[in-house]
């Protein structure tokens, strides 16, 4: 039987394969524990060739690496303009939680900081995706201008949103991540309308949003749910 030919990578492709090679092992490992030997032995090249590609060492590999994540977490929130505002979000936390998932050690590392290869350039990175996030997120509500109480409300809920992340990995990736993006578009309801009671932007928004749910959707499971404790609660007082 011949063996198959061998086919020598383009540039491209293997700078491709390093990041994709190194990603891999930062996924699950804090970028100071991983070797550039590592590296090179997963990719199956010589150090010498990782050094040809990334004459800057584990630094710049691990920012181009990053910078790969972040493309991949930037579409997590691009969803098309269409059906209810919890639908979206869901299908949106459904990606990036799936990230999360897959990327555990490397994920957990990244927003803790703190690592050895972190630079300004990495945390320019992380903060870019959170923009990109918001963004995303403001474009969904349809809002051109969005105010400020708005603009924190939403950064508000995705700061929550990495905070419950590293938390659902630090308990061993319990409850099952149906149950936390649920959990998590709840939050974001109730943030929603807690900001709508102090701004006529917000306020006007969650009208046009909830007009577009459904009964038996995500906001009408949650008034179901928290009515009766609240009007409970007020009974007692």
């Amino acid at each position: 039987m011949t063996a198959p030919a061998y086919r020598r990578l383009s540039v491209e492709e293997r700078r491709g394969q390093l990041i994709d090679t190194a990603l891999a092992l930062f996924a699950h490992r804090p970028p100071e524990e991983v070797s550039l030997d590592e590296v090179a032995a997963a990719a199956g090249v010589s150090r010498p060739l990782v050094y040809r590609y990334f004459p800057g060492g584990k630094p710049q590999l691990y920012e181009e690496a990053l910078g790969s994540a972040a493309d991949e977490l930037r579409e997590c929130f691009a969803e098309p303009q269409s059906g209810p505002l919890t639908h979206r979000l869901s299908r949106a936390l459904d990606r990036y939680l799936a990230f999360v998932d897959g990327h555990d050690a490397g994920f957990a590392a990244l927003l803790r900081g703190g690592s050895a290869a972190e630079t300004a350039r990495t945390d320019a990175i992380v903060d870019g995706v959170r923009r990109a996030a918001a963004e995303q997120i403001l474009l969904h509500m349809r809002v051109p201008e969005p105010g400020p109480r708005l603009r924190m409300m939403v950064r508000t809920w995705l700061a929550g949103v990495e905070a419950a992340s590293l938390i659902w990995l630090d308990e061993g990736k319990q409850p099952p991540l149906d149950e936390l993006r649920d959990w998590l578009v709840d939050h974001f309801v109730a943030l929603l309308a807690a900001t709508a009671a102090h701004d006529p932007q917000t306020a006007g928004i969650t009208r046009a949003a909830l007009a577009a749910e459904r009964s038996d959707g995500a906001v009408g499971r949650l008034a179901r749910r928290v009515v009766p404790v609240v009007e409970d609660s007020l009974h007692l007082l």
